[in-house]
This record gives structure tokens, sequence and C-alpha cells, in this order.
């Protein structure tokens, strides 16, 4: 494993509810998504998914990419705020903390991810939830990988996709 991205999303495509994906995802979501986070080095978000998630605690070290000055995981002492491009964040945070990483950004950082070849691994959780916000092609996304599994539990429909 070196680049993982996670993405939890309604049965309609739907990344968020009020903002937050807790209004998308589920509890069987929640258990593989908190299971992720122990096995990796280094978890890479933007800085408007920390604004609107809750990352004041986490078990590996947190680098926030943001042209924003203002912290928005206070309390969180293994946050790091990174100015660049997430690219160039995958470069440093492997050299800083290890191969593992683990891509918790939005659906934009995770595209122009995937546009530089950038993921070795998609983890898709496709919850029962309708009706929230940021909605995308869950199919479009699926097809840039080559080697697709899925599961499902208690509802929740799990994909793990490689190329």
């Amino acid at each position: 494993m070196s680049v993982v991205a996670t993405l939890v999303v309604g049965s309609d495509g739907s990344t968020s509810k009020e903002s937050r994906s807790a209004g998308v995802s589920s509890p069987e979501d929640r258990k593989a998504f908190l299971q992720r986070r122990r096995e990796v080095d280094v978890i890479i978000v933007g800085g408007n998914t920390a604004r609107h998630e809750p990352y004041n605690r986490t078990p590996v070290p947190l680098v926030v990419i943001s042209r924003s000055l203002v912290n928005p995981v206070q309390g969180n002492h293994l946050a790091l705020f990174w100015n660049c491009s997430p690219v160039s964040a995958i470069e440093k945070a492997r050299t800083l903390f290890g191969e593992k990483i683990l891509i918790e950004g939005g659906i934009s950082m995770i595209n122009e991810l995937i546009a530089h070849s950038l993921i070795d691994q998609l983890e898709l959780s496709v919850t029962p939830a309708t009706g929230g916000e940021d909605r995308i092609d869950i199919q479009q996304l699926l097809s840039h990988f080559s080697n697709i599994e899925k599961r499902e539990e208690s509802g929740t429909v799990f994909y793990s996709a490689r190329n």
C-alpha cells in the first residue's frame, strides 16, 4: 500500500450533508474508516475538509493543504499546514513520514491525484443516504481503476479499486 484515497458517498452520489461527511456515512463505513487510519503513516486533507470535519485528533500526523493561515484543527499537535499542491504534498509526506499515505481530501483533491496517477487504491463507501450535497458520478470515479472489488455490509457497499 502506498497512496490510498478514501471517500464516502450516499447512494445518490452526495459527498456531504450540511457540509459534513457524517451525514452520508454509516456505522459500517465509520468502522472501516477508523481502522484504515490506524494503518498509515500520514493523513492528507485539504483546508476545506479540515474546516468542516473533526480533525482535532488523529492517530498519525495530519497534513492540511491550505493557503489559509487560520488553523482549523486547533488542539491537534500532530497537524502540519502546507501551502502546496496535492502532488507536492504526497512527495513531501513520503519523504518525511513514509510510504503509507491516506488521502481524506474531497473529490477535487482525489481527481487531481488520479490525473497524476498518484492514487494506488481508492476505498469508496456507498451508503443508503440520499439528499446531500456535492454529488459525484460514482461510476465515473470508479472508471479510473481497472481492478474493482465490491462487497456489501448492512446496506453499505464498499468498493476497493486499484490499477
